[in-house]
């Protein structure tokens, strides 16, 4: 498979016709999947690992409760390992910044939707100026995690709906319609937001997702998505 895939015959597209953009985080945005890397702290990333993966390439269909039991494992850890993942192990993928920057640019608002962190994601949306953010917020008590989530205004857990939910929403809110969205993203809770899209991006993502998406990054950067835009 080549580096750069359009899926079937795509009109020519262009930036100016597109409004807003959202993104996942994890593996999309940055190179990490940040409730790994916090497992690794507590000794049990392989075990965590295996079900994000399973998660992402849809083999595990409920993303709650895959989440859920990832965070049991992380009961006890201490916040500062995710302190020391923010600052030692957080790197954004090449052409993040370049893209939001060029997106920005363009006039479109952007959107952080995330099944990861709070923790996290405030750091990567204020780093590429989005507009609006979702993501779950990890419940800590005593410097350590309790293996839970807090209660927000809208639930406790941002699994593939609540991306959908979160890209229309915003749309709505800027009196965009939904073809004039773009959502990038690499796993299969990603499908719901990227199906409701104008323009669905796959970033090096898994193969359901690859398969599924209108443009699929398989080499380089982000700013490759410039490359379908005129």
């Amino acid at each position: 498979m080549s580096a750069l895939v359009t899926q079937g015959f795509m009109p020519p597209l262009r930036l100016a016709d597109f409004r807003l953009a959202a993104f996942d985080m994890d593996s999309t945005l940055i190179s990490i999947e940040c409730i790994d890397e916090i497992a690794d702290a507590a000794g049990r990333k392989a075990e965590v690992a295996a079900i994000t993966e399973a998660a992402m390439r849809g083999e595990i269909t409920d993303f709650k409760d895959s989440l859920r039991r990832r965070l049991a494992l992380l009961k006890g850890v201490p916040v500062t390992a995710l302190e020391a993942v923010l600052k030692e192990r957080l790197q954004f993928n090449p052409g993040a910044r370049e893209l939001c920057a060029a997106l920005r640019a363009a006039g479109l608002k952007l959107v952080l939707v995330s099944g990861g962190f709070t923790f996290f994601t405030r750091y990567v949306a204020a780093e590429l100026g989005m507009d609006w953010v979702r993501s779950n917020e990890l419940e800590i008590e005593g410097g350590a995690l309790t293996g839970g989530l807090v209660m927000q205004a809208w639930g406790d857990i941002c699994d593939g709906e609540e991306k959908r939910r979160m890209l229309l929403q915003c749309a709505a809110e800027i009196g965009a319609l939904p073809e004039q969205c773009i959502a990038v993203g690499d796993g299969a809770n990603d499908l719901p937001m990227m199906g409701a899209a104008g323009l669905s991006v796959a970033y090096h993502a898994k193969p359901k997702v690859r398969e599924q998406a209108m443009v699929a990054i398989n080499e380089g950067g982000l700013q490759r998505l410039l490359e379908v835009l005129n």
